[in-house]
């Protein structure tokens, strides 16, 4: 690793942020309605969103720096086991196909900005609702954290802030910078900000991949010997062979299962959904979408490039970072170092967002200030959306960095229990509203404790696989805890409903959700600018 400054890199990584900021400023003029005061507009970006954009947006909120750092760094550290997250993100699109567009039209009909809302609308229950919203928060935090690493990871990499020994404040100033300059422009502009610059990130990240592929395996003298070169180290590390035994396979398939499941439960990737303008818009993107799937598989391999490289790093998440550094020319390792940078920025920003409005919505109205008005609910909402990222750069500041991934993990568990009631909410109203609560505490204390008794490589705490009970295989915990989950919510329900325990009263009809946005009754009141504006262009 260099121990001084890349000059070169750091001026086009420089020049780009800059690019990226002031589009995040001039996105508050992008599609501006007459009246911004409402948690529609900043929030959601005006649901107006056409099939492009929201294909950006999701895309920037799903295949984020942690992706490009964390899913190679997987394979560096660990073999092909770090490829679960090509079939996961492959599985995904189907599963959301046939409830994304159920979601996106209830909430339209009702002005749902949260899935806490939607819970609530359904099984008219403030603490279900209340569960879902604390649950999301939780399982953003350390999401947005990943991302202030992955920044860091460039940072440090490019030899920007000094070393080891280096005053603390020095040493963490470019991040603070980053970190100010992103807190500003999600302040001002709201969701229109990372939809703008997710049209950058992903230009930017392509791009690299394509590069990469192919001049990197020409340099190491191709695909052959990076494999061999692979294969050797696990084989001499006594990790056995490059690909995981049958032993691992449980693991591997639960892991991929269940982080299908958990992904479209995030709050930012509802966020990003239910800002498209239509029922259609979502439903062209879960068919497009799994292009960014065929850009994964190729950034996996850049693990295996980087054993073959002789990448030598403490921290696994510094090996694709440093891996650009010493292949790539130094113009181009900038704009790789951009890549990743921008590809924290935009995700960062729309978690913020995400986590801000379900504390707005369903914690500070349901529960604090049921009269808040939207311009009250608005400013409430950017202010949390500071304070998130506030807990997220404390975090990384204050902490070891390798244990931000198992924080990050350990809220793929929680975020998890969230299931039955959202995607079983939208196509039934069998399941009791306390039953879902309780199976929710089930998965969650379940979850906590079995990740928290678990170790992870160096880390004594918050693995993720362990024993599946009754079956004696190695498994993902969360697809455990998702499973008492649901055992203990059938059971509850048929007890309550024998009981005749009383039901909350559900504000949704059958038809809300199949109505698209031409429908009578269905479109949210929106500014004439915006509710006029094209999208997806």
């Amino acid at each position: 690793m260099n121990d001084g400054v890349n000059g070169v890199a750091l001026a086009v990584f420089i020049f780009f942020f800059v690019v990226v900021t002031v589009m995040g400023f001039l996105a508050a003029r992008w599609r501006a309605a007459e009246n911004a005061n409402n948690l529609d507009e900043w929030g959601l970006g005006g649901r107006s969103f056409g099939t492009w954009i929201t294909w950006f947006l999701l895309g920037g909120d799903l295949y984020t720096a942690y992706t490009f750092v964390a899913v190679p760094a997987a394979i560096y550290a660990a073999g092909a086991s770090g490829f679960f997250a090509v079939p996961y993100t492959i599985l995904v699109y189907p599963l959301i196909f046939t409830f994304l567009p159920r979601l996106w039209s209830v909430s339209h009909k009702h002005g749902y900005v949260t899935t806490s809302d939607f819970v609530r609308g359904r099984f008219g229950s403030k603490g279900l609702s209340l569960a879902v919203a604390i649950t999301g928060i939780l399982a953003t935090m350390p999401y947005i954290a990943l991302q202030l690493v992955g920044i860091q990871a460039v940072l440090d990499v490019m030899g920007v802030g000094g070393g080891e020994n280096t005053n603390w404040f020095i040493k963490d100033l470019p991040l603070l910078i980053a970190f100010g300059v992103l807190a500003a422009y999600t302040y001002s502009s709201g969701l229109r900000a990372p939809a703008l610059i997710a049209f950058v990130k992903d230009a930017l990240i392509y791009i690299v991949i394509a590069v990469a592929i192919i001049y990197i395996p020409i340099k190491l003298g191709g695909f052959d010997d990076i494999f061999s070169a692979a294969s050797d180290k696990f084989t001499k590390a006594g990790a056995g062979a490059i690909a995981p035994g049958a032993e691992g396979q449980w693991a591997y398939g639960t892991l991929a299962l269940g982080s299908a499941l958990a992904l479209f439960m995030y709050p930012h990737s509802i966020t990003a959904t239910l800002s498209s303008r239509s029922r259609e818009v979502i439903r062209r993107n879960t068919t497009i979408l799994p292009l960014y799937s065929l850009m994964l598989g190729l950034l996996a391999l850049l693990g295996f490039m980087a054993i073959a490289a002789g990448v030598q790093v403490d921290n696994s998440q510094l090996a694709i970072p440093q891996l650009f550094e010493d292949m790539f020319p130094d113009w181009f390792t900038g704009i790789a170092f951009a890549a990743i940078g921008i590809g924290a920025l935009v995700p960062a920003a729309i978690m913020s967002i995400a986590a801000a409005n379900l504390f707005t919505r369903n914690i500070y109205k349901d529960f604090l200030r049921p009269n808040a008005s939207a311009e009250e609910e608005t400013k409430v909402s950017k202010l949390v959306s500071l304070l998130v990222k506030v807990g997220a750069l404390i975090f990384v500041l204050g902490m070891d960095k390798t244990v931000a991934i198992n924080f990050q993990l350990l809220g793929g568990i929680w975020i998890l229990q969230t299931f039955p009631a959202l995607v079983g909410g939208l196509f039934t109203r069998w399941f009791h509203r306390w039953a879902l609560l309780a199976g929710w505490a089930v998965g969650m204390v379940y979850g906590t404790w079995k990740a928290y008794d678990t170790p992870s490589g160096a880390q004594r705490h918050f693995g993720n696989t362990a024993d599946i009970p009754g079956i004696g295989e190695i498994g993902y915990i969360g697809f455990t805890a998702i499973v008492l989950n649901v055992l203990v919510t059938v059971v509850l329900t048929v007890v309550l409903r024998a009981l005749k325990a009383p039901d909350g009263i559900d504000e949704t009809t059958a038809a809300d959700y199949t109505a698209d946005a031409g429908d009578p009754g269905v479109q949210v009141d929106l500014p004439p600018a915006t509710a006029g504006s094209p999208g997806g262009h």
